[in-house]
């Protein structure tokens, strides 16, 4: 074998990158910056995308079931126009819980994939464990979900319905949140038999 051969790709890279020199190193650096821009755009498209209402309702599961039941309720359709949209009120807005959130739906995909609620009436019938979930999520966030445009500090209760505004001071007194007492305010309920209703 002659002395001469050239060595090959592999080796020529590795010795490449093992070279401490300038050039090398800015651009490592810069093709590193290049690939975390690359990465976090496509990371927080992705994450856009997965957060609208045509995705979530693109599996009949939400489509067919709750999504009806959310259009005849009044964050779908109102006098003002202001509307909330499935990751409103089910995706939470800070970056880690969005994660954890996002890491937990996964479960709900192994459910559509499985065929455990591809039907209404399978649907039903894990309608109070789906439903019990998710009031534990909000009500370990102090339904931060309905305090991104509901809140108490800009409540009039004078301008509200008598018990509401009862209610609502009742609920700050005894520090309840808003899933303690709004439960199925979009979605129809599942049997609440021994379910406390909040007061």
């Amino acid at each position: 074998m002659s002395k001469d051969k050239k060595p090959g790709v592999i080796r020529r890279a590795w010795t490449w990158f093992r070279t401490p020199s300038h050039l090398a190193i800015g651009t490592l650096l810069a093709m590193g910056f290049v690939a975390g821009v690359v990465f976090w755009g496509g990371f927080n498209t992705g994450m856009e995308v997965m957060n609208s209402e045509k995705f979530c309702i693109s599996c009949h599961e939400m489509r067919d079931n709750v999504y009806q039941e959310y259009m005849d309720t009044v964050h779908y359709s109102n006098r003002t126009g202001v509307r909330a949209v499935c990751s409103d009120c089910h995706v939470p807005k800070e970056f880690v819980p969005k994660m954890i959130r996002k890491i937990k739906a996964s479960k709900e995909l192994y459910g559509k994939a499985m065929g455990i609620i591809d039907t209404p009436q399978k649907f039903d019938e894990h309608r109070l464990q789906m439903a019990k979930n998710e009031w534990a999520r909000m009500d370990g966030n102090n339904s931060q979900e309905c305090r991104n445009c509901h809140s108490f500090d800009y409540m009039d209760f004078t301008e509200q319905k008598t018990v509401a505004g009862k209610m609502h001071s009742m609920a700050i007194k005894e520090g309840k949140t808003c899933i303690d007492c709004h439960k199925g305010i979009a979605h129809k309920l599942p049997d609440m038999t021994g379910i406390p209703n909040g007061f």
